[in-house]
């Protein structure tokens, strides 16, 4: 919660967006691992408003259930017939009046496709707000290119702001200031609802415009102010997948930013990706062409990459990942994975162990120092302390109906090309044989061999190969065996 805590804040989200050229609302695409109204409704709890309304329309349904995940305590209003900015704050602050709210202090309206707001511009509009006694304060910024913007109207030596323009409704001369309109305003709730009655509809688009409650609040003889915004960038919207690309770079460099003011090295920013849930501890390494996503976690000195993909995944201090996907799983301190590993949900490997080239784990419980070096997969499984898994090793976790699980003790030695048909146990200090398929309980201490005995047919592909390949080569191993036979003889 901030000291400008505003009485509410209103997010426009209502908007189709046509030009996206999607069956997705734009304000559910998604970059860096939230929605765009995801993004906005982060940076509009930070002000901890006492009510925050989020209106809707194009895609009501989905954009409202996702706000039940994203943001339970937003409460959504529909704006059934787009008719304006102005119309959708209106009907947003008729809704909050009818539920028995009346605000008192300062509303904030921001739009629903800007991802790059952060909390902290917000928190400076309204605290410039809140000092310079304004009946509104727009938040505005400078831009190399100010096409589609509304523009920031000053006049006087004071440059103070008598208004905001459309661009579809500016002169030629208003169309070259480069001072815009990013649509995010703060109020004074109780004249911002009076102004809103007598907003027109007499322009271009035939919409209410929020941007002319600044007219009439001016004509009226109350303040109007700006707050420029640091960074041109924050105030960006997304209205086609090349603004979406766009943003997603921007963000993801912020974010790699602060990450390497941090500690972190980022060996190569321009093919790293993170998620702005992503944490990461003091001398964590990145390599090139890694994704971090979700509430993925790097220890101090954990590295990873390069090619890997982690979603949701903690990673301990000092391991080492490589070449790997993971999901949902734990990756312990000094542990090792890769190349090429997949760790599914439910994956714990425990201080030191390791989930080698090619092996798939899901669901499985992996002690320290446990090693599972290559070519296997572990399903349902629980495997001891310093156990070594076979190559080519299979768990046989389902039987076509239901899942069953393994437990293998602590210092086991299972041999390659084993099936471990679930459930099944292994005490601890066990060996199994190369080539075994494990059925039943095998006892501390043991070896267990569970395969056929082996039985040679001499003469068989002679037989039921006859002037192939093969049963040449082998009449010729016959004849050289013969001859060195011979030899042998009468050399003795």
């Amino acid at each position: 919660m901030t000291a400008n805590r505003p009485a509410a804040v209103v997010v426009l989200a209502a908007g189709e967006g046509t030009r996206m050229k999607s069956a997705t609302p734009k304000v559910l695409h998604r970059i860096c691992g939230r929605s765009l109204v995801g993004h906005v409704v982060a940076a509009a709890g930070e002000l901890g408003p006492e009510h925050l309304v989020v209106v809707v329309g194009h895609g009501r349904e989905a954009v409202t259930a996702h706000l039940g995940e994203v943001a339970p305590r937003a409460r959504a209003v529909v704006q059934r017939e787009q008719n304006g900015t102005g119309h959708a704050v209106r009907i947003a602050l008729e809704e909050l009046a009818g539920g028995g709210v009346e605000l008192d202090g300062t509303v904030v309206v921001v739009c629903g496709d800007t991802p790059l707001l952060s909390g902290e511009t917000l928190a400076r509009l309204a605290g410039a707000h809140a000092a310079d006694g304004n009946a509104v304060t727009v938040l505005t910024a400078e831009v190399p290119d100010a096409t589609g913007y509304g523009r920031i109207v000053r006049e006087g030596a004071a440059g103070a702001v008598t208004g905001i323009v459309e661009h579809k409704d500016a002169s030629a001369a208003q169309r070259e200031i480069r001072e815009i309109n990013s649509g995010v305003f703060a109020f004074d709730a109780k004249l911002l609802a009076s102004a809103l009655t007598q907003v027109r509809r007499d322009n271009s688009q035939g919409e209410e415009y929020l941007t002319d409650v600044l007219g009439i609040l001016r004509a009226a003889g109350h303040r109007v102010g700006a707050s420029p915004a640091a960074d041109h960038r924050e105030i960006l919207g997304i209205n086609n997948r090349v603004q979406l690309a766009e943003a997603r770079r921007l963000l993801n460099d912020r974010l790699l930013r602060d990450a390497m003011l941090a500690g972190v090295t980022v060996v190569d920013p321009a093919s790293t990706w993170f998620d702005v849930t992503v944490t990461c501890e003091a001398d964590a390494v990145v390599h090139p062409q890694t994704q971090l996503q979700g509430a993925t976690h790097l220890g101090t000195g954990a590295e990873v990459g390069p090619g890997c993909t982690l979603t949701d995944t903690a990673v301990g201090a000092g391991a080492r990942v490589l070449n790997a996907v993971a999901e949902g799983a734990e990756i312990g301190p000094e542990a090792r994975v890769g190349p090429y590993a997949y760790l599914r949900p439910g994956t714990r490997l425990g201080v030191g162990a390791k989930a080698g080239t090619y092996v798939e784990m899901k669901n499985a419980d992996v002690g320290a120092g446990t090693k599972v070096p290559h070519l296997s997969y572990v399903g349902d499984a629980t495997i001891g302390e310093f156990t070594n898994i076979g190559a080519a090793s299979v768990f046989v976790n389902y039987d076509g109906l239901a899942k069953h699980h393994t437990t293998i003790g602590s210092h086991c030695r299972t041999g390659a090309d084993n099936m471990l048909v679930a459930p099944v146990t292994i005490g601890d200090g066990s060996y199994t044989a190369a080539g075994s398929v494990i059925t039943k309980d095998v006892p501390p201490g043991s070896l267990a061999v569970a395969r056929g005995q082996q039985r040679n047919i001499e003469g068989w592909v002679a037989r039921k190969r006859p002037g192939s390949a093969a049963a040449r080569a082998a009449e010729a191993a016959g004849r050289e065996g013969g001859a060195g036979d011979e030899a042998a003889g009468q050399a003795g």
